[in-house]
């Protein structure tokens, strides 16, 4: 393994929202700093993803100084939504854990129920430190998450996606690849490993920050989901099914937990510890 090096960094302000390509991110113990601190509801309080409405990958959001954020989508007119004030919260479910966040106005649940044509509201995670631990089966004590599917980074590798592309080409359906890295979501995106090294790394450092693998990811039907139209296909999920299946789950990035604070920054090199 020659060079590697962070390629890119990636923050989603709103959870299944196009995020932002920033040039340098802070790490928090709980993810990069603003990402995927606000979330959709719906009627129940189950949050909303691009699993039930692939029509989010059509709406962005821009993280604003202060957390608030800056949404936009096709057809409406862009809304700022400020940090809403602590006054209360409202019990929600993400995946199997119950949460506590803060709603936003409700200009914000009109203009994000109008994008997607159903009743939803827009949460705020107030205190990343304390409201929703990391899955106990793969982290450490008080480790926390914000409204991520469950770790507070993903990352991916160059090489991977390559990897993964020629795999595609030879399946049933090489017409949809090759895929661009955003169908993945990740955090980071690391250059200069060989194809599926990541599958070894224990721990690692990107710049001056030391992060441990918690564990595989595993992908959902949101991979298929073309972050450009909306429009859903097979792939990559068929072609994870063939080659990359772990413990009954369809893999490809890693789940990592930063053991430090600390910025990191495009470019940086990146040094596998264990």
């Amino acid at each position: 393994m020659g060079h590697v090096q962070l390629l890119s960094i990636h923050v989603h302000p709103v959870k299944a929202f196009r995020g932002q390509a920033p040039r340098e991110a802070v790490v928090e113990p709980w993810g990069l700093a603003g990402d995927r601190r606000w979330a959709l509801i719906d009627d129940g309080g189950k949050v909303v993803t691009q699993r039930q409405q692939p029509r989010l990958a059509l709406a962005a959001a821009e993280l604003l100084p202060g957390g608030g954020v800056r949404l936009s989508a096709p057809g409406l007119e862009p809304l700022t939504v400020p940090v809403p004030e602590p006054v209360g919260t409202v019990s929600m479910e993400i995946f199997r854990d119950k949460v506590e966040g803060v709603l936003a106005d409700d200009t914000a649940h009109a203009w994000c129920s109008a994008h997607l044509g159903a009743d939803v509201r827009l949460v705020h995670m107030d205190d990343p430190a304390t409201r929703r631990p990391v899955d106990p089966g793969y982290a450490r004590p008080g480790e926390t998450v914000t409204f991520a599917d469950g770790y507070p980074l993903l990352a991916t590798t160059t090489a991977s996606l390559d990897a993964l592309n020629s795999l595609i080409a030879q399946g049933e359906h090489a017409e949809e690849g090759p895929l661009p890295m955003n169908r993945f979501r990740p955090n980071l995106v690391l250059a200069g490993t060989d194809p599926w090294a990541e599958d070894g790394w224990s721990r690692l450092t990107v710049g001056e920050v030391e992060f441990r693998v918690a564990k595989p990811c595993g992908r959902c039907v949101v991979t298929t989901t073309d972050q450009d139209t909306a429009a859903r296909g097979k792939e990559p999920l068929s072609t994870l099914g063939r080659h990359r299946r772990l413990d009954g789950k369809l893999v490809f990035g890693q789940n990592l937990v930063p053991l430090c604070h600390g910025t990191i920054r495009v470019g940086d090199p990146v040094r596998v510890i264990a």
